[in-house]
């Protein structure tokens, strides 16, 4: 057996524990956490997948983060995904969470953000390239073809959470 998650329900209770790989072929709901990345000037960290990657092969993402493992919370992934992606160890705050159609399969997708002030040390199987954009440069990115499209949904929400309550960093 692969790597093992909470299969959840449309209103995220935990129904029991499955295979990742068999919850995406079954389209069953799971949970994911993702994290934003911002610097000290507010800009969005913003990176490429490599071409060989698994899912989403050569596209760009404002979000880093992964499947949250059984009996972890959002916030506790997305602080591991943190770790493992970036090299970084900090607590991503809570924004909001919301069921994903998913372009790969239906999840939960919890949406954090971060601020930070070290360097950053992104692992090769995750990041081919990366960068610190405004957020009139990644709006213009988000809107190309190369960009993960579950990723746009979460930037569309983001950037509404953020007009309804001012600034969130």
């Amino acid at each position: 057996m692969g790597e093992l998650v909470e299969r959840v329900d449309e209103q995220d209770q935990v129904l029991g524990v499955v295979d990742r790989a068999e919850a995406i072929r079954q389209g069953w709901l799971h949970r994911i956490a993702t994290i934003v990345c911002r610097d000290k000037d507010g800009r969005f960290l913003v990176h490429r997948r490599p071409d060989d990657s698994s899912r989403f092969p050569g596209q760009y993402n404002w979000m880093l983060g992964g499947a949250a493992d059984v009996g972890e919370s959002y916030e506790e992934a997305a602080a591991r995904e943190l770790s493992e992606e970036l090299g970084v160890h900090a607590a991503p705050r809570f924004l909001l969470k919301f069921l994903c159609a998913g372009a790969i399969s239906p999840y939960w997708l919890g949406l954090h953000e971060v601020v930070i002030t070290a360097p950053v040390r992104p692992g090769v199987q995750e990041v081919a390239w990366h960068d610190w954009l405004t957020e009139p440069e990644l709006e213009s990115l988000v809107r190309q073809q190369k960009f993960v499209s579950d990723a746009r949904e979460a930037f569309d929400r983001y950037r509404d959470l953020s007009r309804a309550d001012g600034p969130l960093t």
